[in-house]
């Protein structure tokens, strides 16, 4: 079974955690903003107890691991205002309306980076943010680069570069990358190169 195989137990381990649910008594928008929604729902504990439940629903997202041919990745400089740091990141970005997880990584690769991938793997999703957020984002990898001109989105500001998965590593060691995604995306990179988890091309 490949890492991106949904578990043929998973009904079975959804009445096993019945012990641990918690169902939805009423739902309130508490804010709606440009992309994201604030909610607090009232909650059902497995106790029978209710309690309050405030979380962020958002659109999705996806993040991509760009390959270079000498084994170097492209990577980006950003800063994000709610931890007031520039921070290392892999190129991601939020999925629009309607929009599939591959069409959504060629043009974020595109955008912010100018690089298009001849091909493409999608590795998996992760939760970032499980407390309180709805947020999946999925994880590509692309390879077979070229580079043209980018199309930043208005009001967007970004310096792109390139690193080996040693400098990474270094980086997240000394506190320098610090972004949950990124290093999410090296673990994965790592187990891919050492072929313990492939990954399905596709070109495009």
């Amino acid at each position: 079974m490949s890492a991106t195989e949904e578990s043929p137990s998973k009904p079975s381990q959804e009445r096993e955690d019945a012990h641990l649910r918690e169902d939805t008594v009423t739902s309130d928008t508490v804010y709606k903003g440009h992309f994201i929604e604030l909610r607090r729902d009232m909650v059902r504990l497995p106790d029978g107890r209710e309690t309050p439940r405030e979380y962020v629903v958002h659109p999705g997202a996806v993040m991509i691991v760009a390959m270079l041919p000498d084994g170097k990745l492209v990577l980006e400089r950003q800063y994000r205002y709610p931890v007031r740091q520039t921070m290392i990141e892999f190129p991601a970005g939020k999925l629009d309306a309607g929009e599939g997880g591959l069409a959504c990584a060629q043009r974020e690769l595109w955008e912010e980076t100018g690089y298009k991938a001849r091909r493409w793997a999608k590795a998996g999703i992760m939760h970032p943010v499980i407390g309180y957020a709805t947020e999946i984002i999925e994880i590509w990898f692309a390879e077979d680069l070229t580079l043209g001109e980018r199309h930043l989105d208005e009001g967007e500001f970004l310096d792109v570069f390139t690193a080996s998965l040693e400098e990474l590593e270094d980086w997240m060691r000394d506190g320098r990358l610090t972004d949950v995604k990124t290093i999410v995306g090296m673990m994965w990179l790592s187990k891919y190169r050492s072929g313990q988890w492939p990954l399905q091309w596709v070109a495009v």
